[in-house]
């Protein structure tokens, strides 16, 4: 039941002001990705209104757009349940980043300065901190920041607005393996940082390409 899987004082209530039908749907899209609704969960609409403080209307729409949108599925007579992605579906995604993140490496050491540099030094200390502490969703939290923080420095608007639309299933899958990825995702972070300052396009591209197979391997790999 929804109740077992949301805590209570899990979900804050969402304030008023401002576009409620938007911000129940981020928030329910939130809870998706972080896995605190887990996929194959049946999602009760009132159930979801009473953790969020609304109505059972907004949580309807969004429901229909999570729906039309591939992360809910909606079964006649049954209700709404988070969709559960096929192998395929994710090794199609996790694909698609390896190519978009590998490009963003190589532009990122050709334009990145010491700013730049020293951002993603930060974050890869705070996601390392999270390691040691055992902070899973920091861990993601973190592990997308950089990620963010290199197409960012990459400085192709385009690519970036791509990479924008595939974000929120990478941390979806990246999720359930963070713990297993561990230390050794934030090394690995380390020689893409080394070889941006180093200015070696060549080196960023092949560590990124890698860093990605290698979260792509584990997800096929993972206990389920």
């Amino acid at each position: 039941m929804l109740s077992q899987g949301l805590p209570q004082g899990a979900v804050p209530r969402l304030e008023r002001p401002g576009p409620l039908r938007e911000r129940v749907y981020e928030a329910l899209l939130e809870l998706i990705t972080t896995r605190a609704l887990q996929p194959g969960q049946h999602l009760v609409e009132s159930e979801l209104a009473g953790h969020l403080g609304v109505s059972r209307q907004p949580v309807r729409e969004a429901l229909q757009r999570l729906n039309t949108e591939g992360w809910v599925d909606l079964r006649p007579a049954q209700g709404a349940f988070v969709h559960e992605p096929t192998e395929e579906e994710a090794d199609q995604l996790l694909t698609v980043r390896t190519l978009l993140e590998a490009e963003a490496a190589r532009l990122a050491a050709a334009k990145a300065g010491s700013d730049g540099i020293a951002a993603l030094e930060e974050l890869c200390a705070r996601g390392e901190q999270a390691v040691e502490d055992g902070e899973v969703d920091l861990v993601v939290a973190t592990n997308a920041a950089f990620h963010a923080k290199v197409m960012e420095l990459a400085g192709n608007l385009v690519l970036s607005e791509l990479a924008g639309q595939v974000d929120r299933r990478v941390r979806w899958y990246y999720t359930p393996v963070a713990r297993q990825r561990g230390r050794q995702s934030w090394i690995e972070h380390r020689e893409l940082i080394a070889a941006i300052a180093g200015r070696d396009e060549r080196r960023a591209t092949e560590v990124m390409r890698a860093h990605t197979e290698h979260t792509r391997t584990t997800y096929h790999e993972r206990e389920k």
